[in-house]
C-alpha cells in the first residue's frame, strides 16, 4: 500500500513538472503571438521567470529523490533554450576594439526620479561626462522647460532633443541624443500615441559612412505604484483568491490593452527599418517591454539584440519594486558587432537603469 501510495506521488509530481515545463515553453514563446489577435496569451512572457524558477525547484527534487526523473526539468530547459538565451544569455566578456563606438540607453524619467536625489540631473550630467560615451539616446528628456540642453552643449559637440507628446497636457515626454557624431537630420517615425514615440537620427561617422540611431520610448503600461505592488502579491501568493481573480483579471486587461499599442508602434519600427536597411543602424530605448514581448521580437528581426548577443544574467533595467524586468533594449544592424552590452544597475537617479555597449561598426570599402 506504502509503495503504491509513494509511486502514484512520483507520478503526481511528475505530471505537475511536465505541466510546469509545458506552461514555460508557452509562456518563452509566446512573443511570437501578435498582441492585436491574442491580447492576453501575448503577455504570458512576463511570468516566464517565475515558471524557469518552479522548474529549477523540481530539478532540485528529482536530484534528491528520484534522480532519474531529472530528465523532465534538464529537458525542458533544453526545449526551452531560445527564450533562455534571451532572457537570461550567459556570454562570457571580451574585450571591445579601440574604435568600437559606445553607447548608452538612459529613461531619465524627466531628471525627477528618485526622491533622494535632489539634483538628479547635476547626477546624470556627471556620470555622461565620465562614462564618455560616443552615443548617448535618452528617454524622458526635457530640454524644453528644464533647459538642460546649454549643459549638454558643454560635455558633447552634438545635441538634439524633440518633444514626442502630442497631448495638450503639461505632462512632457521627449527623446534626445548627445554625442560626438555630426547630426545630420532626423526623422520622427509615425504611429498612433499621444505621449510616446520614436526619432531616427542620421549620423555622419566618418569614412563617407551615415549611422542611423533609432531613440524609441514606446507606450507605458502605465502601471500605479499600487498596481505593482499588487501584481508583486500575486506572485507571492499572498492575496486571497477572489481578489487575486478580480485584480489579476484588471491588471491583465490594461497590460494587454497597452500590449496592442506598443505591437502597433513596433510595427511602424520594423517597417522603418526595413526601409532604411542599406544603412549601418543601432535601435534602442525604453520599449515598455520585457525581452519575451512581441514588441522587441518585431523590432529586432533582422537586427542583433545586443544584450542576448553580449550581455549575460537577466539585466533587469527597470528598477521599481514588484516589476523588475529588462525593458530597455539595444539592437544593431548585422554589419554591426557589440561588446560587452550590460545594464549598470549602480545608477539609480531614475526609475530605470541605463543600458550600455560597446559597438565596433564595419565601415564601407
Amino acid at each position: 500500500m506504502i509503495k503504491q501510495l509513494k509511486k502514484l506521488t512520483i507520478q503526481m509530481i511528475a505530471g505537475a513538472n511536465i505541466a510546469t515545463v509545458l506552461i514555460m515553453l508557452a509562456a518563452g514563446f509566446s512573443y511570437r503571438l501578435h498582441p492585436l489577435d491574442h491580447p492576453y496569451l501575448a503577455c504570458a512572457g512576463m511570468i516566464f521567470p517565475v515558471f524557469l524558477l518552479i522548474n529549477l525547484a523540481f530539478l532540485f527534487f528529482w536530484i534528491v529523490f528520484k534522480w532519474n526523473k531529472m530528465w523532465i526539468p534538464i529537458g525542458g530547459y533544453l526545449l526551452a533554450y531560445v527564450p533562455i538565451s534571451i532572457y537570461i544569455p550567459l556570454n562570457l566578456p571580451r574585450e571591445a576594439p579601440p574604435d568600437a563606438v559606445k553607447l548608452i540607453s538612459y529613461n531619465v524619467e524627466q531628471y525627477t526620479g528618485d526622491p533622494r536625489y535632489k539634483d538628479a540631473f547635476e547626477q546624470i550630467l556627471g556620470y555622461l561626462k565620465d562614462e564618455q560615451p560616443d552615443i548617448v539616446c535618452l528617454q524622458e528628456d526635457c530640454d524644453t522647460w528644464r533647459r538642460t540642453m546649454q549643459f549638454y552643449e558643454k560635455v558633447f559637440p552634438y545635441n538634439d532633443t524633440i518633444r514626442i507628446n502630442r497631448s495638450k497636457s503639461k505632462t512632457f515626454n521627449g527623446v534626445g541624443i548627445h554625442t560626438r557624431f555630426p547630426i545630420l537630420r532626423r526623422e520622427r517615425i509615425e504611429y498612433e500615441s499621444l505621449a510616446n514615440g520614436s526619432v531616427a537620427y542620421f549620423l555622419d561617422i566618418g569614412n563617407g559612412d551615415t549611422l542611423i540611431v533609432i531613440n524609441n520610448h514606446l507606450e507605458s503600461n502605465h502601471l500605479s505604484v499600487s498596481d505593482r505592488k499588487l501584481y508583486k502579491e500575486m506572485l507571492k501568493g499572498e492575496m486571497g483568491r477572489d481578489t487575486a481573480r478580480i485584480e489579476s483579471k484588471r491588471l491583465l486587461t490594461k497590460l494587454a490593452e497597452n500590449a496592442q499599442i506598443r505591437a502597433r508602434q513596433a510595427d511602424a519600427v520594423h517597417r522603418y527599418i526595413e526601409a532604411h536597411s542599406h544603412y549601418p543602424m543601432l535601435v534602442c530605448g525604453d520599449f515598455n517591454d520585457t525581452p519575451l514581448s512581441y514588441a522587441r521580437y518585431r523590432i529586432a528581426q533582422g537586427l542583433t539584440d545586443c544584450f542576448a548577443a553580449a550581455g549575460r544574467g537577466a539585466g533587469l533595467s527597470y528598477n521599481r519594486k514588484g516589476f523588475n524586468f529588462r525593458i530597455d533594449h539595444i539592437f544593431c544592424s548585422p554589419d554591426i558587432k557589440p561588446y560587452n552590452c550590460k545594464i549598470d544597475n549602480e545608477i539609480d537617479f531614475s526609475d530605470h537603469y541605463p543600458a550600455i555597449c560597446w559597438l565596433k561598426i564595419a565601415h564601407k570599402p
